[in-house]
Formats: structure tokens, C-alpha cells, sequence
């Protein structure tokens, strides 16, 4: 028996040396080359892949009207250009649709004339009265909540998503009041987006405020991919665009008033946020608009308003093995000739993202030893050389269930 266990299993290590040989033989001829592509377009569908906004009004009393009428005025714009309720999260500290002071129940006008209700039958408000305050916005930016928040009212982001928030209300030197009752920093906001950059939460953010020295608000940001962009400066305030008669308040800022007329007069598949901003003038503002663009990886001439503003229809195509190499064929002539000289190869791709690895069909790594042909063959006659060695004689039987009776040859 002791043969048999022997016999065994020196051909089992020998099997296994030889499997070893064959795969050390065949990465030795795989090379490996770093590439870094001019576009990471030509190899994957890059950047953003979804568009989230996060529309809040911070004040409250009927004289703040006009901050109810510059969320929803926002609201509806994302939502004709694309965005659906299921990827807003909105926020209305005050209900002026049922105030008793409002001639026009149920209905939020930002114009005079009437002829625009922003409020409407399709609204959907996620936080609304006493759920607007400090710690909620925050959780809804960091993804921090109770385990029995609803799956409406949460920013279920990721890294490959443009995020638009907006907020309004009263705000001063590097804070943002909340309802009258508690403040929001320049400090909060800028730990929030850092949390929100670390957990991978946003691929690029656009910042806006229409306040009382907005452009305060985003002093102390840090995190990459965010452009910042607020109504006045320090020491300015924010002014209303114009008074409606017959509620008796003024019904617009004039920050959002001309945002909200850009996208009126424009395709805004055709236009891009340096142009947007360039409408923001003193005479048309009465303050001084600025935006902050250090932190922003793209220039705004190339950044198109939808990015933010509307739906994204991208989604990540893994193409074919047939396409990858002809994508790499087309691209550099340098590539197309390393990849004649050596058909076995593996390109690693360095980028910004995710690293897209291309290997060939014929790669020794996608093939298991039980795959070759003699290495079965070998198998399979080694268990048929086995079984008539131990079973298809007496002799060998003795011979091999009682090795000590075999002495130079002979029986004892």
C-alpha cells in the first residue's frame, strides 16, 4: 500500500510542476504596459453619470415670500430640464400656499401677472416646517440619518454624481440663518462637503446662494470639484426684484429672478455656465456677484448648464473586447504596433477613476490547467495504469498490499 501512496504521489507533484512551468513560460511572454490615455472618453464613458439638486429655503413669515418663490422658481426649472422629483431633495421651512394672508390659496407666484403657479398640483416637498433646520440639511448632505427617514428624503449619491444646491434666505458674514432660530457656517457647510468628498459622495458640486453677503458662505470650502457661486459680497445685501400689490410682498430676489430668465430665453442644451454667469451684472443685481472657481477642475466655458441644471442620460458600457482593440488601433499608431509585436499583452489604464484593465481572449489567465488537452490525457492514463497495477492481478495484488515479502526481487 505504502508503493501506491508513493507512486501517487510523485506524479502528483510532478503534474503540479509541470502546471507551474507552463504558467511561469506563458507570463513571462505577457507584458505589461502603462498607458495614459489624451481622453478618458475613448476608452469609457467618463464623468458624471447622474444630476441630484438640493433646493432649500431657510426663512419663515409670510414678509419672507419671496425666499418660498425663489426655491420653487429653481425647482421647476430643474424639473423641466430633466431632473425628477426622485432626484430632489426640497425644502420649504414655511408653507405660503396655505398661509391665511394669501389671497391666492393654495398657489406661490414669483411674477405679478399670476400667470406662473409655482406651487401647483406636482410638487413634491420632502422636508417641510420644523424638518428644515440645521442638522437635517447636514444629514442630507453627509447621508448621516436615522434608520426610519424614508428613502425620499435622503441624497442617495455617488461619486459619479453633479449635485446642484441651492440655498436662500437671511445670511451674513459667513453664516445662513435658519428659520430665525439657529445659523448654519461657512465652517459647517465646508466639514459637510468634506465628509461628502471622503465618502465619495459627488462627483462635482455647483454651490448658489441668494442671500444678504452670500459670497462669504463659500470662504472656507477645501474640497475638490466645487464651484461656488453667491448673490453679493461682504457688506452687500441681497435685493428683491419686485413687489407684488395685491399680496402686499416682494415676490423674487433679483439674483434668482435673472437666473430664472436665462433659462427662459435660451436652449440650454447649448450654453454653458460662463455664460450664465456672465448675466449677473451690478446694474441688474444693485450688489456684486462673484463665483470661486479655484476648487473646480473643468473651465466653465466647457462646462455646459445641464451638467447641473438638467438630466444625464450617460451610463457606464463596458464595450466588447473587438471594440477595446479597435479603439486602441484608431487611437495611437505606438499602441497599434506594440500590439502586433506582442498579441499577449495587458494595458492598465491610469486615470482619475477606476482603472479599466484590457486583456486578450487567449490570456494565460483565463484558462485553467484542466483546459489542456495532455495534461487530461496524462491524467486520465495514469488512473487506468493505477487500476490494473492494483487490481487486475493476484501477483501485483500481493505484491503491492505486502511489500515486505519482496526482498531484491524474490519472495522470502
Amino acid at each position: 500500500m505504502k508503493i501506491n501512496i508513493y507512486l501517487f504521489l510523485l506524479y502528483l507533484l510532478t503534474i503540479i510542476a509541470i502546471s507551474n512551468n507552463v504558467v511561469n513560460g506563458q507570463s513571462n511572454n505577457i507584458k505589461h504596459e502603462t498607458y495614459n490615455p489624451k481622453t478618458v472618453e475613448q476608452f469609457y464613458r467618463g464623468g458624471h453619470t447622474n444630476n441630484w439638486a438640493v433646493l432649500v429655503c431657510t426663512s419663515r413669515f409670510w414678509f419672507n415670500y419671496r425666499h418660498i418663490a425663489n426655491v420653487l422658481g429653481f425647482y421647476r426649472t430643474v424639473k423641466r430640464l430633466g431632473i425628477p422629483d426622485s432626484q430632489i431633495i426640497l425644502m420649504l421651512a414655511d408653507d405660503m400656499a396655505c398661509n391665511p394672508r394669501n389671497s391666492y390659496a393654495g398657489s406661490i407666484f414669483n411674477n405679478e401677472n399670476h400667470r406662473l403657479n409655482l406651487y401647483g398640483d406636482n410638487i413634491e416637498v420632502d422636508y417641510r416646517g420644523y424638518e428644515v433646520n440645521v442638522e437635517s440639511f447636514i444629514r442630507v448632505l453627509t447621508g448621516r440619518h436615522e434608520p426610519e427617514v424614508s428613502r425620499s428624503k435622503r441624497l442617495l449619491t455617488d461619486e459619479k454624481s453633479n449635485i446642484l444646491i441651492f440655498l436662500t434666505g437671511h445670511g451674513g458674514d459667513e453664516f445662513l440663518k435658519f428659520q430665525d432660530n439657529e445659523e448654519i457656517s461657512s465652517y459647517d457647510l465646508a466639514d459637510a462637503f468634506k465628509q461628502m468628498w471622503e465618502k465619495k459622495r459627488y462627483h462635482e458640486i455647483l454651490f448658489m446662494v441668494d442671500t444678504c453677503q452670500a459670497n462669504t458662505l463659500y470662504k472656507r470650502f477645501n474640497s475638490p470639484n466645487i464651484l461656488a457661486i453667491g448673490s453679493s459680497r461682504y457688506g452687500e445685501n441681497s435685493y428683491s426684484h419686485h413687489s407684488d400689490p395685491e399680496l402686499g410682498v416682494a415676490v423674487i430676489d433679483r439674483f434668482t429672478y435673472y437666473t430664472l430668465e436665462f433659462f427662459e430665453n435660451v436652449d440650454p442644451h447649448n450654453v454653458t455656465l460662463h455664460q450664465l454667469f456672465n448675466t449677473y451684472s451690478p446694474q441688474k443685481l444693485q450688489s456684486h456677484s462673484e463665483y470661486r472657481d479655484d476648487l473646480f477642475s473643468r473651465p466653465l466655458d466647457k462646462v455646459p448648464v445641464t451638467d447641473f441644471f438638467g438630466s444625464v442620460m450617460r451610463a457606464d458600457i463596458t464595450p466588447s473586447h473587438e471594440k477595446k482593440k479597435q479603439i486602441i488601433t484608431t487611437e495611437d499608431d505606438n499602441i497599434s504596433k506594440y500590439q502586433k509585436k506582442s498579441p499577449n499583452r495587458v494595458i492598465s489604464l491610469k486615470n482619475n477613476e477606476k482603472s479599466v484593465s484590457i486583456k486578450d481572449k487567449n490570456s494565460f489567465q483565463s484558462k485553467s490547467p484542466f483546459e489542456n488537452i495532455p495534461f487530461i490525457i496524462s491524467l486520465i492514463g495514469f488512473f487506468v495504469l493505477f487500476s490494473l497495477l492494483s487490481w487486475s492481478s493476484d501477483y501485483s495484488k500481493k505484491i503491492l498490499l505486502n511489500p515486505d515479502l519482496i526482498q531484491f526481487g524474490k519472495k522470502k
